[in-house]
């Protein structure tokens, strides 16, 4: 590991004792106030509600070395005549940022989707000021559908916009 990149990871279903793991990173990702639109008052129990998708979603983790470095949750982005496009959401630990975790959750996710048959994927509200984020998924082969102008009120960059992005999973 001395290059910081990722080794011997894993990423597997999460599971109830996984959820000690993930809340410290969930709680300060969502405390930053530049990535996501969670209420910044959530208890532990709430946010397991949230981050915790019974199926037909999922939850998974990556881990090396027996640490969870970080957690995406994915399934369908809407129910019923709107099922068929998948949706997903990603942490990272802090300490662990830069070393290929998201990209690594990414490409699981869209491998995912594409095995549960989905026809798309659709992020619903990409902050366009994480340019790690909006370039991570570009590269992945998302395009921006469209921006939300001043949807999003950043802790650093005040009202700025969401971007909906998209990823055919059929074309």
């Amino acid at each position: 590991m001395s290059d910081g990149l990722l080794t011997d990871e894993a990423i597997r279903t999460a599971t109830d004792e996984d959820w000690p793991h993930i809340w410290p990173f969930f709680a300060a990702t969502v405390a930053a106030g530049d990535t996501y639109a969670y209420p910044e008052d959530l208890t532990s129990d709430e946010a397991r509600a949230l981050w915790m998708r019974p199926a037909p979603g999922r939850t998974v983790v990556l881990e090396e070395d027996g640490r969870v470095l970080g957690s995406a949750t994915m399934g369908p982005n809407r129910p019923g005549r709107g099922s068929h496009v998948g949706t997903a959401s990603f942490m990272t630990a802090p300490d662990a940022r830069g070393r290929g975790v998201g990209r690594r959750l990414g490409e699981h996710v869209v491998a995912w989707h594409r095995e549960q048959g989905y026809r798309a994927i659709q992020f619903n509200a990409v902050i366009e000021t994480n340019t790690a984020a909006v370039g991570l998924w570009r590269s992945l082969g998302f395009r921006i559908v469209g921006t939300v102008p001043w949807a999003f009120d950043s802790a650093s960059h005040g009202l700025v916009g969401l971007h909906v992005m998209h990823l055919d999973l059929k074309g």
